[in-house]
């Protein structure tokens, strides 16, 4: 694998109870410290993502991206704190993605309109105003007829195909009850979603070995958001399709081809025919994949499916925090889920104690153990005069520029004074002149790369802040 990951420096999980004291109890309960922490640190996040959500695209509506998204973030907040301030927000934001639909063949929960028109439902169910719950379920289920029949090639996955879609009627059945909306409607989606499976298998001549297959974009993913992982974790969920023996026939066997394709570390390739073992995402690799191998457990009982599952918490463990960022679809957030799905299938503490571990809930000892001593390292090539070198090993004291000397040194010291309290670093920014003004954010201070959307839920803060939340709550956290 290459460095796309800060290295993990944390003690792995040794049974030593001394070890979780701090975190929760024998019986997976958060000690009052930790929980007052996650939630001193979800409502300071919140203050920051509010606030950069006023330079965010007014005309995205989606949950990926856009309104519908911390919509949907504040309905979780409202479900975990019970504050009707959350909910409050919630159908503000709720609002603001149905003024902005796409009305086009954009289908899905996270990327089209029918994400906005099921949160909407729910968030309208909890105020109590059945008359709106009652529009937004008749507008989604108004895309229905469209998404069976695969109107303009509407593809399958998750992101932006069927089964996208479907997720929208099961988010509206977990929230408002399950006969909500008739189980017919899923079937229907989910037998479509065979139908297109098997034909492809045929036209590939992977019947053999895969009955199902799919394409997006004329690749056969494999991950979670537009792979096979993510549409095979939907047709085994209970009752999805209406015939067990379907399930048992073609998803089955479909589902060992994709753990035949697993690399000797357990990571996942992102395509099949891909041998490039890189990517350790939600999105592509082992934290969206292990979704499918523990349903395949629960569905068919095979132990394989486990190990399995298992391994991927050791490859996401091993891999360490992601430089992409933090949110959920190519995030340490995202990341984190595997732990809590392994935690809910085996109430091992090792799981919950390695998705509570500081790096992933802020990464705080990274900057302790790694960036500290390195800014030290600079403080002492200081020149007599004050100034700094060029380059290490360079003895010539000739620049004063913000690229090369004080001007741009001053930076790094004023934030190490801040961050470690250490008054040699304050000393040595007054040798250099002038002191700027401060300019560090206060979120994302890894050297992670700064994503599109950084206030999202799938890309940014937002679902950083979701992650948080359902760490409060770990056995009811669904991932």
């Amino acid at each position: 694998m290459d460095t796309r990951a800060l290295k993990n420096p944390y003690h792995d999980y040794d049974a030593n109870p001394a070890m979780t004291r701090e975190l929760f109890d024998p019986h997976g309960r958060l000690t009052p410290e930790f929980s007052q922490r996650l939630c001193c640190k979800i409502h300071e996040l919140l203050s920051v993502m509010e606030n950069g959500l006023k330079s965010a695209d007014p005309r995205d509506c989606t949950g990926y991206t856009g309104w519908a998204g911390i919509a949907l973030l504040y309905l979780h907040l409202h479900d975990v704190f019970k504050e009707a301030a959350f909910l409050q927000k919630a159908q503000e934001y709720t609002e603001r993605s149905l003024m902005s639909l796409t009305r086009r063949h954009d289908v899905t929960f996270l990327c089209g309109d029918a994400g906005p028109l099921a949160v909407a439902a729910v968030v309208y169910h909890r105020l109590q105003r059945a008359p709106e719950t009652d529009e937004c379920i008749n507008r989604l289920l108004q895309l229905h007829q469209a998404v069976v029949k695969g109107s303009g090639n509407l593809p399958n996955e998750l992101l932006y195909g069927r089964v996208g879609y479907l997720y929208a009627l099961v988010f509206v059945n977990q929230q408002l009850g399950q006969d909500r909306i008739p189980l017919q409607y899923i079937q229907q989606i989910s037998e479509a979603v065979l139908v297109t499976g098997e034909e492809l298998s045929r036209r590939l001549r992977t019947q053999n070995h895969s009955p199902l297959m799919y394409e997006w974009y004329g690749e056969q993913y494999i991950g979670a958001a537009h792979g096979l992982a993510g549409i095979y974790y939907y047709l085994m969920q209970p009752g999805f399709v209406s015939a067990q023996e379907y399930v048992h026939r073609l998803v089955k066997p479909s589902v060992d081809h994709v753990c035949r394709l697993k690399f000797p570390t357990g990571n996942y390739p992102p395509c099949v025919g891909d041998e490039r073992d890189l990517l350790v995402h939600w999105c592509h690799g082992s934290p969206g994949v292990i979704f499918m191998l523990l349903q395949a457990f629960r569905t068919f009982g095979v132990q394989q499916y486990l190990y399995d599952a298992l391994q991927c918490g050791e490859v996401v463990w091993h891999y360490g925090l992601l430089k992409k960022g933090y949110g959920l679809c190519h995030g340490a957030a995202g990341n984190a889920y595997t732990f809590l799905a392994l935690y809910r299938q085996t109430q091992d503490p090792k799981h919950l104690y390695r998705a509570c571990m500081p790096g992933f809930v802020s990464a705080q000892e990274y900057v302790h153990r790694l960036v500290k001593p390195s800014v030290d390292h600079v403080c002492r090539l200081k020149f007599p005069t004050g100034n700094y070198p060029p380059c290490v090993g360079d003895e010539r004291d000739l620049l004063v520029h913000w690229c090369h000397g004080s001007p741009g040194v001053i930076f790094m010291l004023l934030q190490a004074f801040r961050t470690f309290g250490v008054q040699q670093y304050l000393y040595d920014a007054l040798q250099c002149g002038e002191v700027y003004a401060d300019w560090c954010m206060n979120y994302g201070k890894h050297g992670c790369r700064t994503p599109d959307t950084p206030f999202s839920l799938f890309e940014g803060m937002a679902g950083t802040i979701y992650f948080l939340a359902d760490l409060l709550q770990p056995v009811r956290s669904r991932g």
